[in-house]
C-alpha cells in the first residue's frame, strides 16, 4: 500500500505505518499537480488536513485511489458524498483534536479578558518608556468566572469547551439543532488518578436568546452548504455590548467584515479568529485590525492532538489493507 500524507502526519504514525509495510510519503504536492502525482506514483490513499482539497475532478481522474483520510474533524475540503458514491472510503478523526481546540478557545477568552492581544504588542515597543501609561491603559480587565459563555454547536469540541468553561466557573448555554439540553461531565481531580465526576445540564436555547445573554460566544459548527455565515452582521449587532467572540470552526462561519467593524467601533470587547475566509491568504485588512486576536489555524496543532490524529489514521488505514 502507498499513501500520500499531503498535509503531513506525525512522525510516530508514519513510523507505525512503515513498520506495517505501508509506504508513506510526506512530501507536499501542489494542488495542481496532485492528480498526475497520485496516478504516476500509484498511491492507494491520500491523507489531508485543511489545505489540500479532494474534489470531484480529482476523484474522477484517480480511479485507483481507494481512500481519503482527513486528519481532523471537518471534511468540507472533500467531496465526501461523491467520493463514497464512487466506492471510495472517506474517513476523518473526529475525537482526536477536541481538547486542543477547546484549550485554544479558552486561551483566547483569557487573553481578550485581560487585553493581552494589545499588551503583548505594546510592551516591547513602549514598556520601557511608558510603563505606567500602559499599566493604566490595560487596567480594565474582566474575570471569566461568573460570565456566560454561549456555545454554538454542541458536538465533541463544543462539549470540551463547556467542560473547561464550567471548570473556570462560567455559566454555559448552547445552541444546537437537536434537543433542549446537553449533559456535560466535568471531572474534578482528587489527587493521583482519582477524580470526582459532576454532571451538569447545559440548556440549549435559540440563537437570539443566546446572543442576548452571552458575555462570550464561540462557534463549533461545520461550514454552511450555501457559504453563508452562521453569525451575520445582524447577529453580531445583537450581541451584548462588550461581549467577546471566538471562531475556531471554519473561515466564514462569522461575517469577518462585521466582526472587524464591531471590534473597531467598540461594540465587542474583542474577537479571536483562528480560521479565515480565503485561507491560506486571509484578508490583509482584517489582519491589520489591532483589536483582533489572531492565530493561523492552529486549533488542533498540539503535539498531543497530532499524536492522537496519527493513531486514528493508522488504525483506519491498517483496516483497509
Amino acid at each position: 500500500m502507498k499513501v500520500l500524507a499531503n498535509d503531513g502526519i506525525s512522525a510516530k504514525a508514519k513510523a507505525q505505518l512503515q513498520a506495517a509495510g505501508v509506504h508513506v510519503s510526506t512530501d507536499h504536492v501542489e494542488q495542481g499537480k496532485l492528480i498526475d502525482t497520485i496516478n504516476q506514483e500509484g498511491y492507494d490513499g491520500i491523507l489531508v488536513r485543511s489545505a489540500t482539497k479532494v474534489r470531484k475532478d480529482l476523484i474522477d481522474a484517480c480511479p485507483n485511489l481507494r481512500f481519503v483520510g482527513r486528519g481532523g474533524v471537518g471534511m468540507d475540503n472533500i467531496d465526501v458524498d461523491y467520493a463514497r458514491e464512487q466506492g471510495r472510503v472517506v474517513f476523518n478523526t473526529p475525537a482526536a483534536s477536541s481538547q486542543s481546540v477547546a484549550e485554544l478557545v479558552m486561551a483566547h477568552l483569557f487573553a481578550m479578558a485581560r487585553s493581552l492581544q494589545h499588551s503583548y504588542q505594546a510592551m516591547p515597543l513602549r514598556g520601557a518608556e511608558e510603563f505606567k501609561v500602559l499599566k493604566k491603559e490595560y487596567a480594565k480587565g474582566i474575570e471569566l468566572r461568573g460570565k456566560t459563555l454561549g456555545i454554538v454547536g454542541f458536538g465533541r469540541i463544543g462539549t470540551a469547551v463547556a467542560q473547561y468553561a464550567l471548570g473556570c466557573g462560567m455559566n454555559v448555554i448552547g445552541v444546537d439543532r437537536e434537543g433542549t439540553s446537553r449533559s456535560v461531565n466535568v471531572q474534578v481531580p482528587m489527587g493521583g488518578a482519582k477524580t470526582h465526576d459532576v454532571e451538569v445540564d447545559i440548556p440549549l436555547v435559540p440563537m437570539e436568546e443566546m446572543l442576548a445573554q452571552s458575555d462570550a460566544v464561540t462557534f463549533h459548527v461545520p461550514a454552511q452548504s450555501d457559504g453563508s455565515p452562521v453569525l451575520d452582521a445582524a447577529g453580531i449587532a445583537a450581541m451584548k455590548p462588550g461581549a467577546m467572540l471566538v471562531n475556531t470552526a471554519r473561515g466564514g462561519t462569522v461575517d469577518e467584515t462585521a466582526v472587524r467593524a464591531a471590534v473597531s467601533n467598540g461594540h465587542l470587547r474583542g474577537a479571536a479568529l483562528d480560521v479565515f475566509v480565503g485561507e491560506p491568504k486571509p484578508d490583509a485588512g482584517l489582519l491589520s485590525e489591532s483589536g483582533l486576536a489572531l492565530t493561523p489555524h492552529i486549533g488542533a496543532a498540539t503535539l498531543e492532538a497530532q499524536d492522537r490524529i496519527g493513531d486514528e489514521l493508522v488504525e483506519r488505514i491498517l483496516e483497509l489493507r
